[in-house]
């Protein structure tokens, strides 16, 4: 299919207690080295001295630091000798802690074993893949595969997404991811770049997975899963490409995919035939007006003349069904049709020539020939709309006319 060109002339582009150490208004006062207050001795008590209670044992901080290592399983060599010293100190000292020692020791050993049969085994391996994954987001976001659909926590696919529910395609849903791919085993280069690398590829690689254009909803648009700073430290490079509803409260319903996995012979020779032509269209000038660079476009034109040749051409090779041949082949030759206005663009003297061309071929590229054959194979048979199409100048409502 052709992009129409755009409306007009040009194509589309002090406080109440005390100081510490003072007693309180009416409060006994304790005596030197008491831990309570001295009470008043009574007449004829012998006057004798008080003594503290004498303090049980500390307990030994290399035992605590021994048994929380031995929990934890964090440095089991650590917490092996941290015990064994601890129990040397507590003997020379008289410390408590001896159980706590020992508890560390025996969990240690235990830890250092395990570390070693993992070492010798794989596990270990296994554990830091686990590890990278949680942190780079595989198993949530990045673990939904091509052709999948799935909701997302908030049901908005803007912003971070750490996890997702794989759904049904056939039910409403938040997304369908139409691409998976990797960038380059790299320093990471920036969010921006990162972000526009990801862009251009999901929109180069949508193409692919609708190859019928036609049936893509107006409200439908692409979104992508990039990795993060912190996710691409542990390797983590994957982009997940998905179309997504520009309402995230309406959502998509039913799944989007038209590729070789759902078409038909047919169904699937016409739509590459048409993907010719779509491809030329990349290569349009980028200016806002034909007469802003009437030599870049005159230069482009041939180009889609190539394009529509091959299409055509394409369109002829194949063995179609008998109820499509008889359509298929008169779009055909509006294909021819369409070639030579474009050769004729190519070879215009000015703007408007140029454009009355680009016109006159969009109606054959896209008009009643094109709209017969996709019928007669079961496609769409709605033309894309695009913000550029209305009513040109000199032109019916509904019949998009180039502007200059």
């Amino acid at each position: 299919m052709a992009t129409p060109p755009p409306p007009g002339a040009q194509p589309p582009q002090g406080g109440p207690f005390p100081p510490p150490g003072q007693p309180q208004s009416g409060q006994p006062q304790s005596a030197p080295g008491q831990p309570y207050p001295a009470a008043p001795q009574p007449w004829g008590q012998a006057w004798g001295r008080a003594y503290p209670a004498p303090l049980p044992p500390q307990v030994n901080g290399l035992a605590i630091a021994a048994l929380v290592l031995g929990l934890v399983c964090l440095l089991p060599g650590a917490g092996l000798l941290l015990g064994v010293l601890a129990l040397v100190q507590i003997k020379r000292k008289g410390e408590r802690g001896k159980g706590m020692a020992v508890a560390g020791i025996a969990l240690s050993t235990t830890g250092a074993l395990l570390m070693t049969l993992a070492l010798t085994t794989g596990g270990a391996r296994d554990a830091w893949d686990g590890f990278r994954d949680a942190a780079s987001g595989a198993g949530t976001t990045f673990s939904v595969k091509k052709g999948e659909c799935f909701d997302a926590p908030n049901g908005s696919l803007e912003g971070y997404a750490y996890d997702v529910d794989v759904v049904p395609c056939e039910g409403r849903h938040d997304a369908e991811v139409f691409a998976e791919f990797s960038l380059p085993d790299e320093a990471y280069p920036g969010d921006d770049e990162v972000e526009d690398a990801a862009g251009d590829r999901c929109y180069d690689l949508s193409a692919s997975y609708v190859m019928d254009t036609w049936a893509m909803p107006a409200d439908v648009d692409v979104y992508y899963y990039t990795p993060t700073r912190q996710s691409w430290r542990y390797g983590d490079r994957q982009v997940a490409c998905v179309f997504g509803n520009e309402d995230a409260k309406a959502g998509l319903t039913g799944s989007l995919r038209q590729d070789g996995t759902t078409l038909d012979a047919d169904q699937f020779a016409f739509l590459q035939a048409d993907a010719l032509l779509n491809e030329a269209f990349e290569g349009l000038p980028d200016t806002d007006y034909v007469s802003d660079d009437l030599p870049a476009h005159k230069a482009w034109a041939p180009e889609v003349v190539d394009a529509l040749e091959q299409q055509a051409a394409a369109l002829r090779a194949h063995d179609w069904e008998p109820g499509a041949e008889k359509a298929v082949t008169a779009y055909a030759k509006a294909l021819d049709r369409a070639r030579e206005e474009w050769q004729g663009a190519a070879d215009a003297s000015d703007a408007d020539e140029f454009s009355d061309h680009w016109d006159r071929a969009h109606r054959l590229t896209d008009g009643p020939k094109a709209v017969t054959a996709r019928e007669a194979l079961g496609l769409a048979t709605t033309p894309e709309i695009s913000d550029e199409e209305g009513a040109g100048e000199g032109g019916g409502e509904g019949e998009p006319r180039a502007q200059v």
